[in-house]
């Protein structure tokens, strides 16, 4: 697992994480693939969901639907906007639709927990999904009440994140200062507007141990790192993350 920051490609040294989060007082988390392990599939229900939803209502074989899911899903920062945009369609029906999927894969983890109650200052999740499918996401992880808000696609507008509209609109709803936060993405892209507002930023990979077949339906722009200049930290492991940067944040006698 890396904890340190990654060198910037203009030769900037890294930040120690001793030093990188003692001016941080909000702490901003994306939801699917972040909070919880990649492999625990649970995003790949919502992608098989976004499929079939596409292939009904477009009338299309499952291949030809899932090459246009991607490509909305990457030039509109979600397959929702896309449908929206290109035809029409209401988001309430699609956004039940997708997140009626099945929680219980995801189990209580109180070390993560833990990590996160131990922050000092706001903590909020920011996800383009709904509302309901963040509920249920902390609440079977056991983290809902660590949190002052859920800032989901509805808030948002419906529009998606990596737009900066979406993260000032957040900012303002909550007087937010993006200098004195951090915010905690597995999508790189989506790491890039908070950095330029000058977030401390931290991205979240899955586990080299990560069996191949549960992350599949990922794209290799969803994983990739790179040497993108934006991205302050890098980790594998979000719960040990956390309880290292908690510990640099503590009184030392």
């Amino acid at each position: 697992m890396r904890i340190e920051g990654e060198p910037r490609p203009e030769g900037e040294p890294p930040v120690p994480v001793a030093d990188a989060f003692r001016h941080v007082d909000t702490w901003v988390f994306d939801l699917d693939n972040t909070l919880y392990p990649a492999h625990s599939s649970l995003f790949a229900q919502v992608n098989d969901r976004i499929r079939e939803y596409v292939q009904t209502l477009l009338g299309l074989e499952a291949q030809a639907a899932h090459d246009l899911q991607k490509d909305y899903y990457q030039r509109y920062g979600t397959t929702l906007r896309g449908l929206m945009d290109e035809h029409g369609i209401s988001p309430d029906a699609f956004l039940e639709y997708v997140h009626d999927i099945d929680h219980s894969p995801l189990q209580a983890d109180p070390r993560l927990g833990d990590a996160i109650a131990a922050l000092p200052g706001r903590r909020f999740i920011m996800t383009n999904g709904s509302r309901r499918h963040a509920e249920n996401v902390a609440a079977r992880l056991g983290i809902t009440d660590h949190f002052e808000d859920i800032f989901d696609i509805v808030a948002a507008d419906l529009v998606p994140k990596p737009d900066e509209a979406t993260y000032a609109r957040f900012l303002k709803m909550h007087g937010l200062n993006p200098e004195t936060g951090a915010m905690f993405e597995d999508l790189s892209r989506n790491l890039k507007v908070p950095s330029d507002l000058g977030m401390r930023t931290v991205l979240v990979v899955a586990a080299p141990d990560t069996p191949a077949e549960t992350i599949a339906y990922r794209q290799h722009w969803e994983t990739e790192v790179g040497d993108a200049c934006y991205i302050d930290h890098v980790t594998d492991d979000l719960a040990n993350f956390l309880v290292g940067v908690a510990d640099t944040l503590k009184p030392h006698n």
